[in-house]
């Protein structure tokens, strides 16, 4: 387990690293910051209250873990502290030749090294990486002279971390890495922070198994079993929770009962399958026909698998099952659509 409460930023540099095939820039600071104690508290809360302990990563490479280029960069981090800031240049521009898919957005890019942390009762530093890409409109109100004046700025959201990754200096190969993506999980972007930048392989295979197919069942339901192809919301929604439910209450997955239990049509099954073919190849993982399911990824997937209808924007129904009982229709003489719901009582 690992506990971030008594966890200092020792040091930290910001770059801005812009997407390259969109001809952006890349703009490296001239040394690192120096910040304030109240300053430095407020970024690591920002940096670290994102960071959760769910799959662990580990650095890789096909060739060999010495070509991992982020790996060294960060090893002479660890061996030597003080390079934090020359290293933090390398790293930059490794992330900014990363960036060439026309939809990754530029960023403040953050490098930080961290001290304090306890992982399995031990003391280890650690490495952080973050990047805010999204900006936010903020409202000021300030004293000028007598009265009180307004002004707006744009700025980042500091309850929203958009990408970061966190290496723990444990003496396993290739470290031991925490990683951040609010991304969309099923998006060809996605890939390039985990994958095309840090080069990271799961350690916990189980997890990431679980949580490989999870992200394909929501996937599927959002862009293929949707309202573009005349699917009602129920339906949509009665896949959803049968997706959760099969990996909630089975210890096991197994392609065949899966079929069975969530998706009994043959062709929406296919359908299924050459998403989940189309989801393998471009987020480059393998997605297997039997595996354990891991518990925690089933937790952490459940916030996601949202069964909301959504209806103009007065009325959100949540529906937690008993889709036999909601009827869909349209009124005539009021001309607008309904859902008829069937209940035993008002609770």
């Amino acid at each position: 387990m690992i506990d971030i409460q008594e966890a200092i930023l020792e040091s930290i540099v910001v770059h801005q690293v812009g997407n390259k095939s969109q001809e952006d820039h890349l703009v490296i600071s001239r040394k690192e910051l120096e910040l304030h104690d109240d300053v430095k508290d407020i970024l690591k809360n920002y940096f670290l209250k994102s960071v959760k302990e769910e799959g662990y990563y580990q650095f890789t490479h096909e060739t060999g873990l010495e070509f991992n280029e982020v790996y060294n960069f960060c090893k002479s981090i660890f061996d030597q502290p003080s390079d934090l800031y020359e290293q933090s240049i390398n790293l930059a521009k490794h992330l900014f030749e990363a960036s060439t898919h026309p939809n990754i957005k530029g960023g403040d890019f953050y490098v930080t090294y961290l001290s304090g942390f306890k992982y399995n009762d031990e003391h280890v530093n650690a490495i952080g990486m973050f990047k805010s890409e999204n900006k936010d409109t903020f409202i000021k109100v300030f004293q000028k002279g007598a009265d009180l004046a307004v002004d707006c700025d744009v700025g980042v959201n500091i309850n929203k971390l958009d990408k970061g990754c966190l290496i723990l200096q444990t003496e396993e190969e290739g470290y031991r890495v925490i990683v951040v993506d609010h991304t969309n999980r099923t998006s060809e972007t996605a890939r390039y922070w985990r994958h095309d930048f840090l080069q990271l392989a799961p350690m916990d295979e189980k997890y990431h198994h679980t949580d490989n197919y999870m992200d394909v069942c929501k996937g599927f339901v959002e862009e293929v079993f949707n309202d573009d192809f005349d699917i009602p919301k129920t339906d949509q929604l009665r896949m959803l929770d049968n997706s959760i439910n099969y990996f909630a209450k089975n210890s096991q997955f197994d392609k065949e009962s899966f079929q069975r239990e969530v998706i009994p049509d043959d062709e929406l099954f296919e359908a299924f399958e050459s998403y989940k073919t189309n989801f393998s190849e471009v987020n480059d993982v393998q997605l297997y026909d039997e595996f354990d399911i891991s518990k925690p990824a089933v937790k952490n997937q459940k916030k996601f698998f949202k069964s909301v209808i959504k209806l103009d924007k007065k009325f959100h129904v949540y529906v937690h099952g008993g889709h036999d009982f909601m009827e869909q229709g349209f009124d005539d003489k009021k001309q607008m659509k309904f859902y008829k719901l069937y209940y035993h009582q008002e609770l």
